[in-house]
C-alpha cells in the first residue's frame, strides 16, 4: 500500500476507472481525453504506473480493479491518522472540529457511525 498514493490527477484518472469498470482501454483512452485533455500515450503511462502499483490489472484490453476505491481510501485515512495523530481518532476528529462546526446531521451520523462499530466488538 506504500505505493498506493496518488496525485490529484491520477486521483481523477482512478476514479474514472472505478467509475466505468471494467472498462475497455479504448473507451478509457476516450474518457480520458475528453476530460483530461491526456493523449493516448499518456493514458497508458499513467494506466501502467497505477497497474505497476497494484490497483488495477489491464488484461486483453480490459481494465479492473484490484482495489476497491472505498478500500483505497479507507487505507489512506488510516495512514494519515496514524502518521499525523499518532492512531488517535479522537485526536484526529478534535482537530477536524477545531475550526469546522459540525452540522446535527454530521453529528448525528457520526454518532450512528460509533453505534455501528460499538456493535461490531460485542
Amino acid at each position: 500500500m506504500e505505493q498506493m498514493r496518488l496525485g490529484p490527477v491520477e486521483s481523477r484518472f482512478a476514479d474514472m476507472i472505478w467509475r466505468s469498470e471494467p472498462v475497455t482501454t479504448s473507451a478509457l483512452v476516450a474518457e480520458a481525453e475528453e476530460a483530461l485533455s491526456w493523449k493516448r500515450t499518456t493514458t497508458y503511462t499513467i494506466l501502467k504506473r497505477l497497474c505497476q502499483r497494484g490497483m488495477f490489472q489491464n488484461q486483453g484490453g480490459t481494465v479492473t480493479s484490484l482495489v476497491s476505491r472505498e478500500e483505497f481510501y479507507a487505507r489512506q485515512s488510516e495512514k494519515f491518522v496514524e502518521e499525523t495523530f499518532q492512531g488517535s481518532l479522537p485526536a484526529f476528529l478534535t482537530a477536524f472540529g477545531y475550526r469546522k462546526r459540525l452540522s446535527a446531521e454530521e453529528i448525528a451520523a457520526l454518532e450512528t457511525l460509533v453505534e455501528k462499530m460499538r456493535g461490531c466488538r460485542e
